[in-house]
């Protein structure tokens, strides 16, 4: 039976299926470092007290969020570097800029709604002791926020992840693009694409498993 199982279908398209599950990963944590820097200064933004700095960044939050993410990668590899800016681009870096694009503007949220939930009174008493208004934000304010940010900034990086799926129209060669190859060419849609979803699993299944224990153990 065990040897039927590693001979089957199943068990072929897993070697095919790795090489797209390392680009899907190296597209998500390259994507989630740069969208967190474009998150924590929009969201610091939006917290800004000048109006126009405020503004620029809800704009920028309420396009991105409220347009799909396949629309934003469709638009930046074949609209706006083709056809608008005249520069060719290729498909990872296309993708690797949607999904920092797309995730900065969720990152905004978290990081604006961590950073607003701290206590008033932490403000006053970083100014009260001596403090700049930035020096109380980074020694007093955003380590307090960061760890409210942790558990968000995990769901975020399964959401991308799942998202890299998507890239698969502009032919990027991450997991459900090579999946569809390898079917392509065996005639096994069922078994490829039931291993997809199982490697998607294998790493979405841990890290939502390692967020509830991280997020019980910072609740205590």
């Amino acid at each position: 039976m065990i040897n039927t199982f590693i001979e089957s279908h199943y068990m072929q398209s897993l070697p095919f299926l790795l090489k797209g599950l390392v680009w899907t990963i190296l597209i998500t944590v390259i994507g989630l470092i740069l969208g967190f820097i474009i998150g924590a200064l929009v969201g610091l933004g939006r917290l800004s007290n000048k109006k126009f700095i405020r503004m620029i960044c809800t704009v920028y939050v309420e396009v991105i969020r409220g347009t799909p993410i396949l629309v934003q990668v469709l638009f930046i590899y074949l609209g706006l570097t083709e056809q608008v800016i005249g520069v060719n681009i290729d498909k990872v870096t296309a993708s690797i800029i949607a999904i920092s694009i797309n995730a900065g503007a969720y990152i905004a949220e978290i990081v604006r709604g961590a950073v607003d939930s701290i206590d008033k009174g932490q403000h006053e008493a970083g100014r009260s002791i001596g403090l700049s208004k930035k020096q109380t934000m980074r020694y007093i304010i955003w380590p307090q926020a960061f760890k409210r940010m942790i558990p968000p900034l995990g769901n975020q990086f399964i959401i991308s992840l799942k998202d890299t799926s998507l890239f698969s129209v502009i032919a990027v060669g991450e997991l459900l693009y090579m999946g569809k190859q390898y079917y392509n060419v065996t005639y096994t849609p069922f078994q490829t694409l039931t291993m997809v979803c199982v490697l998607y699993l294998i790493i979405t299944i841990p890290t939502s498993y390692f967020l509830r224990r991280l997020e019980r153990k910072m609740v205590v």
